[in-house]
C-alpha cells in the first residue's frame, strides 16, 4: 500500500483556499497536516476538501494557531490538544491561554500528530520558556506511539531549525530564537523517544529550506530555514521511498510563507 503524507503550515486557510485546493489537486496527499490555520474549527472549509476526497479534524479557536489534519484514509481517535498540555501565560493575563496548537488521528495504517510548536519570540520572553515546556509536554504524548509497532510520525512547523546547515546563515541568528542550544536540545530529546527525521539530506538541492521570510525576497535569494519537520518511528521510518520540500507551492503571489514537506511511504 502507498501512502503519501504531508505536513503545511498554510498560515490562514481562508486566505489559502485556493492555493490549498489546487495543491491537493495537484500533489494528492492521503494524509496533510495543516498548521497556522487561524480559523475556528467551525469555519474550516469542510465542504471544499470534501468535495477532493478528504475528510478534516480540525483545532482552532479563529485566532494565530490552529491545527487540522486531511485524510484520505479515515480518521479514527481523534485527539485535540496535548494531555496536559501548558498554556501561555502572557503578561495581562489572569489565566494561562491553552492554544490550539496539536491534533492527533489514525490515518488507516498511520497514526500522526499534527503540531505547531510555539514561536518563542525571544530567548528571554515567557513565550520561549512557554515553548520549552510544550515541547516536554509532546515529548511525553508521544512515548508510547513511539516505541509502537504502528507507522506513528509527528508533523508541522516545529520552529527551531535542527542544525546549523539549517538555516542560510547561522550568522544571521546568532542570539535569535529557533537555533539555540536548548531548543535543539528538546527538539533532541523528543527524538531520542523513538523517532527520527525521515526527511534527510541530501534531497533534490543542497538546501531544503521549509520557510522563507515575505520581506526582502527571501524566497528568491533562498534565505530561508528548515523549521517544517516529519518525524517517524521506526516502522514508519522504514517505510519511507522518497521525501522533498515542495518549493514550486512557495512561488507566485498569494502563497503561504512555507512550502509542503512531503513524505511517500511503502507499507
Amino acid at each position: 500500500m502507498t501512502v503519501r503524507i504531508a505536513t503545511w503550515n498554510i498560515n490562514s486557510v481562508t486566505a489559502r483556499l485556493p492555493k490549498l485546493l489546487e495543491w491537493l489537486e495537484s500533489a494528492k496527499p492521503d494524509v496533510l497536516c495543516l498548521q497556522e490555520l487561524k480559523c475556528a474549527a467551525d469555519n474550516f472549509p469542510y465542504e471544499e476538501v470534501r468535495e477532493l476526497g478528504y475528510e478534516t479534524a480540525a483545532h482552532g479557536t479563529g485566532r494565530w494557531n490552529g491545527v487540522a489534519i486531511l485524510s484520505k484514509l479515515g480518521l479514527d481517535d481523534v485527539v485535540r490538544g496535548l494531555p496536559e498540555q501548558p498554556g501561555y501565560l502572557a503578561d495581562d493575563a489572569m489565566l494561562p491561554d491553552v492554544e490550539p496548537r496539536a491534533i492527533g488521528a489514525t490515518c488507516g495504517p498511520v497514526r500522526v500528530w499534527s503540531v505547531y510548536v510555539p514561536n518563542g519570540r525571544e530567548v528571554d520572553h515567557a513565550h520561549y520558556r512557554y515553548k520549552l515546556e510544550w515541547l516536554e509536554t509532546l515529548r511525553q504524548a508521544v512515548l508510547e506511539d513511539a516505541a509502537g509497532a504502528r507507522p506513528f510520525a509527528v508533523l508541522g512547523d516545529f520552529n527551531i531549525a535542527p542544525t546549523d546547515d539549517d538555516v542560510f546563515d547561522p550568522a544571521a541568528f546568532v542570539g535569535m530564537t529557533h537555533v539555540t542550544p536548548v531548543e535543539r536540545a528538546a527538539l533532541a530529546a523528543l527524538q531520542e523517544s523513538g523517532l527520527q527525521d525521515v526527511v534527510p539530506r541530501p534531497l533534490k538541492y543542497d538546501h531544503p529550506y521549509t520557510y522563507w521570510d515575505y520581506r526582502q525576497l527571501a524566497f528568491p535569494k533562498n534565505r530561508g530555514m528548515r523549521i517544517d519537520l516529519t518525524f517517524g518511528n521506526k516502522p514508519f521510518a522504514d517505510a519511507v521511498t522518497d521525501s522533498y520540500v515542495d518549493r514550486e507551492a512557495r512561488k507566485g503571489k498569494g502563497t503561504s510563507d512555507h512550502a509542503p514537506v512531503v513524505v511517500d511511504l511503502e507499507l
